[in-house]
């Protein structure tokens, strides 16, 4: 399999860093780590790289019962991506650590961790309007992984609802990109920046109400504002 991963304006090789095969949700994929076994080498050292959705904020703060502003305060920071606000898991610490990471070196945070965590050394390649999963064979340090199902691997509810989010989530930066790269006022660009990260993230979500229906909401509205 030849291509490129594409990531915003980001392009990598996908026969670098890959092992030639792309993935569904069905398929079994070398990427168990049973249990890590005391590594947290893949907790160390991300700099600003483990990037939150919106879903990922929704978890968090449900079931850690702190709002988006408490959990900058301690547990994420906001960084500019492509000239997009987005907040990302805060590293702290001579060794770089993550923030939910506890003094065992496990995550404390395992049963609701963002998707980036849940996905890894899987990475996905968006294609086509839609993606599928690739295994990334150079960034795991435990040897010897056994296989899995992928979404057993990820581990999430509802995963043909989590794979759209994921779809809808990332071809919508795609094409709010584009708009922000056409444009040529720093007015608007800050707007738009803002807007995402009040809309998408510091706005609370309802915790008794489906999260996917409160995005789609959320991105319907985004759209009609950004992106027409």
């Amino acid at each position: 399999m030849k291509g490129l991963v594409k990531s915003m304006e980001r392009n990598i090789r996908m026969e670098d860093i890959s092992d030639g095969n792309l993935y569904g949700n069905n398929d079994m994929v070398k990427a168990d780590t049973g249990n890590c076994q005391g590594c947290s080498a893949c907790c160390r050292g991300m700099g600003k790289s483990i990037i939150l959705d919106p879903f990922d904020i929704y978890h968090l703060t449900i079931h850690l019962h702190k709002s988006m502003e408490e959990l900058l305060n301690s547990y994420i920071e906001l960084n500019v991506v492509d000239k997009i606000v987005l907040p990302n898991l805060k590293m702290a610490g001579k060794e770089e650590a993550c923030s939910f990471l506890n003094e065992e070196g496990r995550c404390s945070i395992h049963e609701f961790r963002p998707g980036m965590c849940r996905l890894f050394p899987l990475g996905r390649f968006y294609e086509n309007d839609a993606f599928r999963y690739f295994l990334q064979i150079h960034e795991c340090k435990k040897q010897n992984l056994s296989k899995v199902k992928v979404k057993k691997w990820i581990g999430v509810q509802n995963i043909k609802e989590y794979e759209a989010f994921i779809n809808q989530w990332h071809y919508f930066q795609k094409d709010l990109q584009k708009r922000i790269n056409e444009s040529t006022e720093e007015t608007f660009i800050k707007k738009v920046s803002m807007y995402v990260l009040q809309n998408f993230y510091l706005k609370p979500y309802e915790e008794d109400r489906d999260f996917y229906e409160q995005f789609e909401e959320r991105l319907q509205e985004a759209s009609d504002w950004l992106l027409k």
